[in-house]
């Protein structure tokens, strides 16, 4: 067909799918790492007096000044770091693959990982190399620092916790890998709430460190907010690649007002911790369930026939995410979300009714 996108799109375009999302609407939702809980209702009605008083009708302030210095305040940014703001961290890996990507440069990341970053690479005309983790999901530091030697990559995505496979990798790992690499690497620590770690704290010490994170597992993912720390240097260049009025009014303002309040956020983070461990201990205790540690707010599980259980689940309106042929080490696998302690209660009821 003339003008068709077949002959007129990019081949490792036309080779992609796009990034699905399922219809949850009359499921029990626990496919998507969110925060089960709802802000306390004074704190909503807050909210919803400051929104009416938002300026729609103007353009964001792209600087969003409030907002960082909230940011500083509330997550230990130091502060000689620059702060870059996205419209969740998916925009900032956006930023940083096309801001990176000279001809011919490098994305090296682990795999299984989270599959936004491959998929930049490819939008970005970045050559993707994935160095495997071991078959227990383990970091091989010496196989990551020997392709670091072997590619020169002028960047790498080390998520911390992993997604989808949920373990912390050593600090120790971690920090070589940051000293090896010649060129950016991004520490992604969307769960550093549920982790109880980070490296925001050794940016001067690393001037090709940058640590991103998000406040969509805190509880605000519907506000699709980002955020990223670097030198300044790093951060001067990665905002000329940002769109112009990327963090929209509205974010900008409940985020603020929000973060003020991030005793709760962490009341709430608290509580997941708890049950992701009661959660935990009832998977070991399942026969044909093989659990894997996590310091995230989600645990994944091996089963015998992945799509027959995730097929099972969903019949029952529990919906899980289901892995099984995203990555050969994720062979039968299920990433299950920790909800309230009554979701867990579903969740766990419907996956032994489907193995």
């Amino acid at each position: 067909m003339k003008g068709g996108p077949d002959a007129w799109v990019r081949e490792e375009i036309l080779a992609l799918k796009a990034y699905h999302v399922p219809s949850a609407e009359g499921f029990v939702k626990l496919d998507a790492m969110e925060n089960p809980y709802r802000l306390p209702e004074k704190l909503r009605e807050e909210v919803g007096r400051l929104v009416s008083g938002v300026a729609i009708n103007r353009y964001p302030d792209p600087a969003a000044p409030e907002l960082k210095l909230r940011l500083r305040e509330t997550m230990g940014i130091p502060a000689d770091a620059g702060v870059l703001l996205g419209n969740g961290s998916d925009e900032i890996i956006t930023i940083v693959a096309q801001t990176l990507a000279r001809p011919g440069a490098v994305m090296l990341c682990p795999e299984p990982s989270f599959a936004m970053y491959r998929m930049n690479a490819v939008l970005a005309g970045m050559r993707y190399v994935g160095v495997p983790l071991r078959v227990d999901f383990t970091l091989d530091v010496e196989a990551f620092l020997a392709a670091i030697a072997a590619h020169r990559p002028a960047l790498v995505f080390l998520a911390y916790p992993n997604n989808p496979t949920g373990n912390l990798f050593p600090e120790d790992d971690v920090a070589r890998i940051v000293e090896a690499a010649p060129g950016l690497v991004v520490v992604d620590e969307a769960y550093h709430v549920f982790a109880g770690k980070t490296f925001m704290d050794r940016l001067a010490a690393h001037p090709n460190l940058l640590v991103m994170r998000t406040v969509s597992k805190l509880g605000l993912a519907g506000l699709r907010l980002g955020y990223a720390a670097a030198s300044p240097a790093w951060i001067g260049e990665l905002d000329k690649v940002r769109a112009p009025y990327n963090v929209n009014v509205v974010t900008q303002a409940v985020a603020e007002a929000v973060l003020r309040h991030v005793d709760v956020l962490e009341k709430q983070a608290a509580q997941i911790r708890a049950d992701r461990d009661a959660l935990a201990e009832r998977l070991d205790g399942m026969a044909d369930v093989e659990a894997f540690p996590s310091a995230a707010n989600f645990i994944l599980v091996r089963v015998p026939d992945a799509n027959r259980v995730f097929e099972g689940m969903k019949a029952r309106r529990v919906l899980v995410r289901n892995f099984h042929g995203g990555h050969p080490l994720l062979a039968n696998c299920l990433r299950l979300t920790v909800g309230t302690p009554g979701e867990n209660a579903l969740m766990l009821a419907a996956l032994s009714e489907s193995l």
